[in-house]
């Protein structure tokens, strides 16, 4: 992506705000400039072709490329049809929730025919990230990779590759344009939820779907070198398996963050998860499939999900035979309901805990809070379901989360009242077998309400996340924080048990990270410090969770200095009069369908 041409404009900006003192720069740090133009765009796949938004007639969109400590503005011109807005997925964005990107959460959608500045302020990360959509499910076909490289001077904790590629793994909807209005009439009736048809690699779905032979992605290697994958799940709504055949997989990083070395014949990534990878090209030349297929972990009769296998080519560089189709990962890629795969893998991640990298594990824990994640049932606002008096939900201890129409960040800045309350329990109203199928019905329902937590600054804050059989209902659910990265100290199967399962927690090298699953019929606990002033979103990064109200909001309180509170608004934020109505409340347009070939 090249850097916008308004630079003069850029650095006067820059120089204003560092005479305000709102942005602190490292003497080795630079400034990036990108615009993002998102507009409807003439996109063919599986013999079908569709407009849909793009960001610069791109899918996946541009990649940002950074060092750590380096500065991005984004100007987002919305060219589209309805509102929109972006989020720096992993990005702490210190003290400044303003340009975090959550809809209703942290500013109101970007309107058509408007544009809006973000700032991005890389810190502490370092490694791949990723920027997406943050309003309704518009991320399916608006994302991209962040890059960022280790400061100027500095290099990896690991030899340097050979050479390095992107794998954006991404979900397709036969709905194109018209996704966002069915999620709503699902949302409104109470009816089934839209369902992807494929996953893709780098924006193509491989050799085992119609129409998709000739632009299966290829990756090209060299026999004896060494590549670094950076991996990013970009899926709506699915973890997934991921293995190339043949070739083992040493995984060097997660969500910026470095880990101790795994090595490992596949992986398990979770919506919002990205994965540094390292393999080395040591088999006989020839072409290898990288593949990945859904991970589920609902019970084993439920099969009316996604079974496409996405695949890339990995092909050796030399003189051999190409008659023969690549070789596929029978061996290595996991089933779709392998359970114990995708626990094995995710239990076995740790952090560096180098000198250079250090962990920070907090040790003196002044906030706990036990949260369950349940699916529910919910009283049907206006009587508008069509099926039953009741519609499914999701929730974290019983609390389905509601959008307002202004969003928390303002009303918590400017003090408006009605917008949310300060009330998000610490734990669940009932005590109960979580892991059980048989507890009462209606511990299964919850309430639709815009509750938040507030937590003082610097607070050290424990959370355990529970999963719960409610509804039969038990599955993964990988839990993303905004602002913050968190360790994961703990995980198990089963019920947590306070007196026991903190006895064996991992406080010296936990993984670093901003989402990570709640294993199904289980647990995780996880720390961090509340040391980021703001307003801030936790939710389930499984679309269809987080839209049922599988999220909340974490109110970080200003700490005593300027440079501990969170800072004011930029001059301009999109405006929240009739928002609403730009995203949720679209009138239903004629199929965005251009012609099947």
């Amino acid at each position: 992506m090249a850097p916008s041409s308004s630079i003069a404009f850029g650095i006067s900006l820059l120089q204003l705000m560092l005479l305000l003192g709102n942005v602190a720069l490292g003497a080795q740090a630079s400034v990036h400039y990108y615009d993002f133009v998102l507009r409807e765009t003439n996109i063919t796949r599986n013999c079908t072709s569709w407009r849909l938004l793009l960001v610069n007639d791109s899918f996946p969109g541009p990649t940002i490329e950074v060092h750590k400590g380096d500065l991005v503005f984004v100007n987002v011109h919305n060219q589209g049809d309805y509102g929109v807005t972006i989020h720096w997925h992993g990005v702490k964005q210190p003290r400044n929730p303003w340009s975090d990107g959550p809809e209703y959460i942290t500013q109101c959608p970007i309107p058509p025919g408007t544009n809006f500045m973000y700032e991005v302020n890389f810190t502490t990360e370092e490694g791949t990230l990723w920027w997406h959509a943050h309003s309704e499910w518009t991320r399916a076909t608006v994302h991209g990779a962040i890059v960022i490289l280790p400061k100027e001077g500095t290099t990896h904790p690991f030899p340097k590759p050979d050479g390095e590629e992107i794998i954006m793994l991404g979900s397709w909807y036969s709905e194109g344009d018209d996704l966002n209005d069915d999620l709503a009439e699902s949302l409104d009736e109470g009816t089934a939820m839209p369902e992807s048809i494929g996953y893709m690699i780098n924006g193509e779905f491989g050799d085992f779907v119609a129409c998709s032979q000739d632009s299966t992605y290829h990756m090209y290697v060299e026999y004896g070198k060494t590549y670094l994958l950076r991996i990013i799940n970009a899926v709506v709504g699915a973890e997934l398996f991921f293995a190339i055949a043949d070739h083992n997989l040493t995984v060097v990083g997660m969500d910026a963050a470095y880990t101790r070395p795994l090595v490992s014949p596949y992986l398990t990534t979770s919506p919002g998860s990205t994965l540094d990878v390292i393999f080395t090209a040591n088999q006989t030349p020839g072409r290898y499939y990288m593949a990945t297929r859904r991970y589920t972990s609902q019970d084993t009769d439920v099969t009316d999900f996604n079974h496409v296998i996405a695949t890339a080519i990995l092909e050796y560089s030399g003189n051999y035979s190409l008659d023969t189709s690549p070789k596929f990962p029978n061996r290595s890629l996991p089933g779709y309901y392998d359970y114990s795969a995708a626990d094995t893998f995710t239990f076995k991640l740790r952090g560096l805990a180098s000198k250079e990298h250090p962990s920070d594990v907090p040790l003196n824990i002044t906030r706990r809070m036990f949260i369950t994640l349940s699916m529910n049932e919910i009283l049907c606002p206006h009587h508008d379901c069509t099926v039953a008096p009741t519609t499914v939900g999701s929730s974290l201890n019983n609390q389905s989360w509601d959008d307002p129409s202004t969003d928390v960040l303002q009303a918590y800045y400017k003090n408006i009242s009605g917008v949310y309350t300060a009330d998000f329990p610490d734990f669940p109203p009932f005590v109960y077998n979580w892991t059980g199928v048989d507890n009462p019905d209606a511990w299964g329902v919850a309430n639709k309400v815009t509750r938040v937590k507030i937590l003082e600054y610097n607070e050290s804050v424990e959370v355990v996340f529970q999963d719960t059989g409610i509804m039969q209902g038990a599955q993964r659910h990988p839990m993303h924080m905004h602002g913050y990265a968190f360790y994961v100290v703990g995980h198990g199967l089963g019920n947590f048990d306070n007196e026991t399962d903190p006895l064996e927690y991992n406080l010296l090298d936990p993984p670093l990270v901003n989402t990570f699953s709640v294993p199904r019929d289980g647990w995780i606990a996880i720390r961090f410090v509340a040391n980021n002033p703001g307003v801030w979103f936790w939710h389930c990064h499984i679309d269809k969770h987080m839209s049922w109200g599988m999220d909340t909001v974490f109110i970080v309180k200003d700490g005593g200095t300027e440079e501990t509170s969170m800072r004011g608004p930029p001059s301009y934020m999109p405006p929240c009069e009739d928002s609403y109505d730009i995203t949720r409340k679209k009138s239903r347009r004629l199929p965005r369908q251009i012609s099947r070939i």
